[in-house]
């Protein structure tokens, strides 16, 4: 596929079909995010991968989809996401970019996050994400990403023996695309924007 195509193909999908995925389609997704970039080669990342049926049910139960009354997550949506059979949790070591700086040809010498303008331990961990869901319409797959609840991280932490230093920046949930996966709230009746590129002075 050219690469054109799997930009304007990638989209979020919430519902997947029976089919299993590959796991050597899995295994090329991991590979590819492997290759973001990433400040300093600090390589701060890791990656879960849930694909059996137990796993993705223990996700899932981890990450809230136990709660029922005022706090349960929309029906429809879970019951979407949760037919997918396969769920990557991206995880970002501040850490590990935190020492890297600190090494000598760095030239700083302690491990302040204050000389951070931004934390890029998750702007990495974020583009290592895109491109597994690249990779996964290259492979003729579906993906979507989204955040885990901040009151279930340590939850998804104990149920998956997630160390301290590594924390969740989402989740992907992985599989085969069936037909009308798209969002039917406001999202779907949005427009893409057109007026986002400022070429030397910002024009609002």
């Amino acid at each position: 596929m050219e690469f054109r195509d799997v930009v304007r193909r990638r989209r979020m999908i919430r519902r997947y079909s029976s089919a299993p995925v590959d796991p050597a389609a899995v295994d090329r997704m991991l590979e590819h995010a492997q290759r973001a970039p990433n400040a300093g080669f600090s390589q701060g990342w890791a990656f879960l991968v849930l694909d059996t049926p137990t796993d993705v049910d223990l996700f899932w139960w981890a990450t809230g989809a136990r709660s029922t009354g005022a706090h349960a997550r929309p029906n429809a949506w879970l019951e979407g996401m949760r037919t997918a059979p396969v769920v990557i949790v991206p995880l970002a070591s501040k850490d590990a970019y935190l020492d890297r700086y600190a090494e000598p040809d760095k030239g700083w010498t302690d491990r302040s996050e204050d000389r951070w303008p931004v934390p890029y331990w998750y702007v990495d961990a974020g583009m290592a994400s895109l491109l597994i869901l690249q990779t996964a319409v290259d492979e003729g797959l579906g993906a979507c990403f989204f955040g885990v609840p901040g009151e279930y991280v340590d939850d998804l932490r104990s149920a998956f023996s997630i160390p301290a230093d590594h924390t969740p920046v989402g989740a992907i949930t992985v599989g085969h695309r069936v037909e009308d996966t798209g969002s039917k709230g406001s999202a779907a009746r949005r427009e893409r924007r057109t007026n986002v590129v400022h070429r030397g002075r910002w024009e609002s």
